[in-house]
């Protein structure tokens, strides 16, 4: 069993399911947080996938925000849909208000400071999440 055992478990059950926002930015290794609910992404017109464990959270996304930025890895012999590192930061920003300003500022520090992101990225998943005007003034401000 892995640290991420939890996101096997709910893509096993849910293989359509995107593991997102602050269960992404924890599988990177971005944030202080550590969520108690899997934070999963589905399709705007999507039924919501129900489990007793673990807990989930849905968001519900559509077109390029639900298609693009995707990463599949293997996570106990599971294939897991996890957003990648730029999208994430870019998600973070959209969903601000339910996760917090400073979660996503957090992310968007962490990100830049190990080089796992381009300004290209965040700049293509900001425009694509429609927080470009947002996410303007913190990415001038850490380049």
């Amino acid at each position: 069993m892995s640290e991420h055992a939890s996101f096997a478990e709910v893509a096993r059950k849910h293989p359509q399911g995107i593991v997102c926002l602050l269960s992404a930015l924890r599988f990177h290794n971005l944030t202080t947080q550590s969520p108690f609910e899997v934070w999963l992404a589905i399709p705007n017109k999507a039924r919501a996938p129900r489990m007793d464990y673990p807990p989930l959270r849905i968001v519900r996304f559509s077109g390029p925000a639900l298609t693009e930025g995707i990463e599949a890895h293997m996570i106990d012999g599971v294939p897991v849909r996890i957003t990648g590192v730029a999208k994430t930061v870019a998600d973070c920003f959209k969903y601000r208000n339910k996760i917090g300003l400073d979660v996503a500022l957090e992310a968007l520090r962490e990100a830049w400071r190990e080089k796992r992101v381009s300004t290209d990225e965040l700049w293509r998943y900001a425009e694509l999440c429609r927080v470009a005007n947002v996410m303007r003034p913190y990415l001038e401000s850490i380049t």
